[in-house]
């Protein structure tokens, strides 16, 4: 047997699953608790004194045996015994009484506490199946933990509490008014009377003191840190939970389908019990077939139950009718509005949360079930659904961690001896940041919420911020300011539309970096804001893959002096709008798969330096017709694939400055030693065999650099270029040294290893400027110059030089 516990354990949920439980499936847990103890107590009664009582019935005389009389009593004065004498003795009644019980009761009498327990679990089971099917129950069970730590976070009630503060701002500005008003009133009352109290302000016979005034103003609640990650765990949890959840309505059809089947009990039992209720009665005519046993073929028979069996019954119905209208009642409300949706729109409107999605499917459902407990759960449970509140506990959990001191210990000074800050995968821009009021350039990197608030007007010394990965939302106060101070920008973004809009605005914008996707698909992108209003722009530098290079920089032209475009290899094909930017002095076309020097830069009448390096470069003969170009200077064709220089190149007059490292060039035509400007010859790393003795002839010479070919002799002319600070013939095949190197009164720079020396003439001693550091040599060969060579070479320099050794990494 089984105790009543362990039946009512049936029902048994656990208790955190009572917030997922409306007020009709508690009424009808207690239905079914009320119905299983009415089928337990009639079961009880029927098990302990249900038995029926049956005598039997007479028969007409002819078909009765002979009348035995009773005996006559030997006691004289005792009464005769009296009715109708039966020939049954009492074993024969017991075995009828059986008989008829079975026979002549009806089933229903027999079996209805049975039926009653049985109907009565089923419903049970019905009722909490969805809170045990594995499906169902991990997800409920993981909603319940998340909707209660929800529930109970400090975040909510500090976000709730501050949207409460934000609605009452006519309130706060009330109240200011009324304080200031106030101390205008306590000022007065203790000139005229020192001793008096704070005065009092009444209004509408409602009295408010000094005091109170100032405690009534909500302050803003701390969040500690093992709160605010607990808060942050709680949104990662809330936004997989809605992911999982939101997929399927296994959950709303399941409990639909568990009301369907409750439904069609409560039907199915009503049907068969108002059927079998009027067959309940007290009196039975029997009618086994033992005349053979006991002379009898009929007995009537009494049930002592039946009376009690019939009210348990009706009282039974009743509870069924009970059970049932609210299965009704449920389906109902299952299925009079869409369940599988679920809106904030309440919540929304109540707080600034404006973002809080709607929601549907399963969570829908769960949430719309949480209501029938109670509202408050679903509004503090959509404060983890808000990005705007997630982003309000990161900038508070992101100031408490990146104070003003460790700010202040990530500064450090660049190269250009500028302040700088680089902040790197944080959730935001820390507010301290903006108190860093020295520094010059400040670079964001994958911070995927940048807000830049007004506090950005103190740093009155920023001039230069990048923002990589990172779309920054900029507020009307900080714009006015980057607008007015702001004069370098860097965005390095994946596509186009990652570039704020505003960049297009800042007036007074010198430089701007721009690294992305700008194919030529997009290439109207780039035109999202007009580039006019960058009317002070100087330098304009694109890292892209572009195709042709976009018509609004056509915009800059009157001010553009400096155009940079960097592809990733893909092939530039059209360029006609550089034609228009005339004032243009420098011009930089990297890796932009060009196969000639492109004839619109011949119209570049101001262009200065022409920079053409990585391209696909063969063949250099349009170079005459940089004879136009009076005041191009700088000419960079290194790292192509040009194999020889153009005679025509001795008409480019103006040059000083000619980069042809990385090329295929075997031999250097006698007409580039005619450009007597040239300060700068770079020809390292091709497969040059003889440097001309014409060499000699390029008197301004200050750097040379042969480093990385074929060249076997050093001629003797070319140490006439008496102003010659950097000399690199590494790397080749060369087997002496002139003497006259000691010539080289300004040598700073001399490279020298990599060839067959056998030694080093003593007349570098000569070289005066010449230092240990800058003398690229075997340490063996060095070892074999004199010993006060050596002396003269290994000391300090007492003299600053503005290029010194440096100068060698500009041709490389």
């Amino acid at each position: 047997m089984f105790t009543l516990t362990e039946v009512a354990s049936l029902n048994d949920i656990q208790p955190t699953y009572r917030i997922l439980k409306p007020w009709w499936d508690v009424f009808m847990d207690y239905l079914g608790i009320v119905m299983l103890m009415l089928a337990i107590f009639s079961g009880t009664m029927q098990l302990t004194k249900d038995q029926v009582v049956c005598l039997p019935i007479l028969e007409p005389p002819d078909s009765i045996g002979p009348t035995i009389p009773f005996p006559q009593s030997g006691t004289f004065g005792q009464p005769q015994p009296t009715g109708v004498r039966t020939k049954l003795d009492f074993q024969q009644y017991v075995f009828v009484n059986q008989m008829c019980y079975h026979v002549a009761l009806p089933w229903y009498s027999k079996y209805f506490p049975y039926l009653a327990l049985i109907h009565t679990i089923v419903l049970m089971v019905s009722s909490n199946f969805w809170f045990k099917y594995p499906k169902t129950s991990s997800k409920i069970e993981h909603f319940v933990s998340i909707l209660g730590k929800c529930f109970e976070s400090p975040w909510t009630t500090k976000a709730l509490s501050e949207t409460a503060c934000e609605d009452s701002e006519e309130n706060k500005l009330r109240l200011a008014g009324a304080s200031s008003l106030l101390k205008h009133l306590s000022t007065s009352s203790e000139e005229g009377s020192p001793n008096q109290s704070a005065p009092m302000l009444t209004k509408s016979g409602v009295t408010f003191s000094a005091e109170k005034l100032v405690s009534e103003v909500p302050a803003m609640t701390i969040l500690d840190k093992k709160d605010g990650e607990q808060a942050k765990a709680l949104f990662e949890k809330v936004r997989k939970f809605r992911a999982h959840v939101e997929d399927s309505d296994l959950i709303y059809r399941l409990y639909a389908i568990q009301t369907v089947i409750k439904t069609v009990k409560f039907i199915l039992i009503l049907c068969y019990t108002m059927t079998f209720v009027a067959s309940i009665d007290f009196d039975h005519v029997c009618e086994p077939e033992i005349k053979h046993l006991t002379g009898y073929s009929k007995f009537h028979c009494t049930h002592n139950m039946a009376f009690m069996i019939k009210k348990l019954l009706v009282s039974y119905i009743a509870l069924i009718c009970v059970y049932g209208v609210i299965c009704i009642y449920t389906l109902f409300w299952l299925f009079r509005r869409p369940l599988k949706e679920y809106s904030f729109e309440k919540v929304r409107e109540e707080s600034s949360f404006s973002d809080i999605p709607d929601v549907k499917n399963d969570f829908a459902f769960l949430l719309h079930m949480v209501d029938q407990y109670d509202q408050l759960y679903s509004k503090r449970f959509g404060v983890f659904l808000s990005e705007v509140s997630e982003n309000k506990l990161r900038e508070i959990s992101l100031n408490h961690e990146w104070t003003f001191e460790k700010l202040r210990q990530h500064v450090t000074r660049n190269l250009q001896e500028k302040l700088e800050l680089h902040l790197f995968m944080l959730s935001g821009v820390p507010d301290a940041v903006f108190d860093l009021t020295d520094l010059e350039i400040l670079k964001l990197e994958l911070i995927p919420e940048a807000r830049i608030t007004a506090k950005i007007s103190q740093m009155i010394n920023l001039q230069e911020l990048h923002f990589y990965h990172c779309p920054a939302k900029v507020e009307q106060t900080a714009f006015i300011f980057l607008r007015d101070h702001l004069r370098c920008l860097h965005v390095k973004f994946t596509d186009v539309a990652e570039i704020p809009s505003w960049v297009y605005l800042l007036k007074n914008l010198r430089e701007l970096y721009l690294v992305g996707n700008l194919n030529s698909e997009n290439n109207k992108m780039i035109g999202l804001e007009s580039l006019r209003d960058l009317r002070h722009l100087n330098i304009l530098h694109l890292k892209s893959n572009l195709t042709k290079i976009p018509t609004n920089i056509t915009d800059l032209s009157p001010h553009l002096i400096k155009l940079v475009i960097h592809n990733d290899g893909t092939k530039l094909l059209v360029l006609n709008s550089l034609k228009k930017i005339m004032n243009l002095a420098e011009l930089e076309l990297l890796n932009c798969e060009l196969e000639r020097i492109p004839h619109a830069i011949f119209s570049l009448n101001n262009l200065q330096e022409l920079d053409l390096k990585s391209n696909n470069i063969r063949t250099i003969e349009e170079i005459i017709s940089f004879q136009h170009l009076k005041r191009l200077s700088c000419l960079k064709l290194w790292h192509n694939k040009i194999i020889t220089i153009p005679l025509s190149i001795s008409h480019v007059k103006s040059l000083e400055s000619l980069f042809l490292s990385h090329n295929k060039l075997e031999s250097l035509p006698s007409s580039l030693f005619t450009l007597l400007k040239l300060r700068y010859l770079d020809v390292s790393h091709n497969s040059i065999v003889v440097i001309p003795p014409e060499a000699g002839f390029l008197q301004n010479l200050q750097h040379f650099a042969i480093t990385g070919n074929k060249v076997e002799v050093v001629p003797k002319q070319l140490l006439k270029c008496n102003k010659l600070r950097t000399l690199c013939l590494g790397h080749n095949c060369i087997s002496s040294i002139p003497e006259k190197i000691g010539q080289l009164s300004q040598l700073t720079h001399l490279e020298l290893k990599g060839n067959c020396l056998d030694r080093l003439p003593a007349q570098l001693g000569q070289c005066c400027l010449l230092r240990r550091g800058c003398l690229i040599v075997e340490d063996h060969l060095f070892d074999s110059l004199p010993m006060e060579v050596k002396e003269s070479i290994n000391q300090e320099s007492s003299v600053s030089f503005p290029n010194g050794c440096k100068c060698l990494s500009d041709g490389r």
